[in-house]
């Protein structure tokens, strides 16, 4: 078999060569507090879409640093007993699903809300604020400021878990059987909301982006969406005198360093051939987890459309209903 990273008898025991900071708890449990010190207000807005059955709406509410961020809102109309609900993320630059896609959920009883990630493709809104690179690059943003409290990635993990806190607080969810999907950028949004919300039920993430970054650096595929990293050491550490502090204070975005929070029941799907989010930096997040947890295993497939994955999480979704 064709092979682009371990073996896959190594695979699953990798758990990641990104340093961890010490106090990467202490620091999220702070960050969450202020998340919720923000509430669970949030304003409605009537979408120009609109479907039989189906009522659909933009939401706004205000993030970390005052953002006004947006989703979007999909749910039954005429909904009877408190639902189920699947909070949806994007992948890397782009924006939140079209309304369209978001039926398949309404038509089965969810609510569904699909993040726009501030300073991406959607409407949500990026306050800014820091020193450095803003043109490209949001894994790098804030990177110069030396506190991870000012990392783009930690506002925007942020905001995935407020999202899911507002639909849970809806008095139309119950707030029990919410859970959360995405792929590459929106499954490392999935693997953050569930490790910053330890009530959600379940997630699904697929080939999760953002864990393990200096493993990425030494496979040499700090190209595509991690080709920031390699123009940071470029334009501002040329000799690597500070990778390590580097390495570390991207260990606060790191996905596998907050896996072990996650409570939620979980389903991954990865591809073993995949050369923008390799397979290893993936299973260090899924390792490290302690969760009831299945990884669905693609051995041909790179980061691209995963067959049979859309209808799997469905019904993974659908189980909240019985």
């Amino acid at each position: 078999m064709p092979m682009l990273d371990m073996p896959l008898s190594q695979l699953k025991t990798c758990t990641g060569v990104n340093p961890c900071p010490q106090d990467i708890d202490a620091f999220w449990d702070d960050r969450i507090r202020q998340m919720e010190s923000l509430g669970t207000d949030f304003e409605l807005i009537p979408s120009s879409f609109q479907s039989p059955g189906a009522e659909c709406f933009h939401l706004y509410f205000t993030g970390m640093g005052g953002a006004r961020i947006h989703a979007k809102l999909a749910r039954p109309a005429n909904a009877g007993a408190p639902a189920p609900a699947v909070c949806i993320f994007h992948g890397y630059t782009g924006a939140s699903p079209e309304f369209s896609s978001m039926l398949s959920y309404v038509q089965a009883g969810f609510v569904a809300a699909a993040l726009d990630c501030r300073g991406q493709g959607g409407l949500s809104e990026d306050v800014g604020g820091v020193r450095g690179n803003t043109h490209h690059g949001h894994i790098i943003r804030g990177l110069a400021e030396g506190d991870p409290a000012k990392l783009l990635f930690t506002s925007i993990f942020l905001d995935a878990a407020q999202l899911a806190r507002i639909v849970m607080a809806m008095p139309e969810v119950d707030e029990a059987r919410v859970g959360a999907t995405g792929a590459s950028q929106g499954g490392a949004l999935t693997l953050a909301c569930a490790a910053l919300t330890p009530t959600l039920n379940r997630a699904a993430p697929v080939y999760p982006f953002l864990c393990d970054y200096k493993r990425v650096w030494e496979m040499d595929l700090a190209l595509d969406a991690y080709a920031e990293l390699r123009n940071y050491f470029r334009l501002y550490d040329p000799l690597h005198e500070r990778e390590d502090e580097i390495f570390t204070l991207l260990g606060y975005i790191d996905n596998q360093h907050i896996a072990h929070r996650i409570r939620a029941k979980l389903l991954m799907f990865t591809g073993l051939m995949d050369n923008i989010c390799p397979p290893s930096t993936q299973f260090a997040a899924y390792n490290r987890m302690t969760c009831d947890k299945q990884m669905v295993i693609y051995p041909d497939f790179a980061h691209e459309n995963l067959p049979g994955s859309g209808d799997r999480i469905m019904q993974f979704m659908l189980e909240m209903l019985r």
